[in-house]
């Protein structure tokens, strides 16, 4: 094992790469794939369908769900809320959920929302507290509840 795990956490996938660090109270389902050098924070929880690439920071009390892939060198803030499903209802699941793409270098502030089947492309930066209702372009900041574009990087 290549990879660190704190013991408090419930870490079942065995395809993490070197070097990441899982701290506590995490849990990652058994098909989640987590790359090299990644950090995840206490307090996470990875379900099976996910893809997460080398160099990722996912800060603490973050749900990554069944359908989302973050690429490499993102940044996740504190408790930014992913969602899959457009109109959950209790007992009644989707064949598939739809799918989310975190593109490489994007980050991501503190308690945005991300609702799912959105692109958020390459370092694009998400304002604290937005709510993300649509695809994000590359090199664009947004900010906001809808997020809307302030800024052309």
């Amino acid at each position: 094992m290549n990879y660190f795990t704190h013991r408090l956490s419930d870490v079942q996938s065995k395809k993490i790469g070197k070097g990441t660090n899982i701290w506590q109270y995490c849990v990652v389902l058994s098909n989640a794939e987590i790359g090299e050098n990644c950090n995840i924070c206490s307090h996470c929880f990875i379900e099976n369908d996910v893809i997460i690439g080398d160099k990722v920071t996912i800060k603490c009390g973050v749900q990554i769900w069944d359908g989302i892939t973050i690429e490499d060198s993102v940044f996740i803030g504190p408790n930014v809320t992913f969602t899959n499903d457009k109109v959950p209802m209790s007992k009644q699941f989707p064949k598939e959920f739809l799918k989310t793409t975190i593109k490489k270098r994007a980050s991501i502030g503190a308690n945005a929302t991300i609702l799912p089947g959105i692109t958020i492309g390459e370092n694009a930066i998400i304002g604290a507290g937005s709510v993300v209702t649509k695809d994000v372009p590359a090199n664009c900041k947004v900010i906001g509840n809808p997020a809307k574009e302030i800024k052309n990087l």
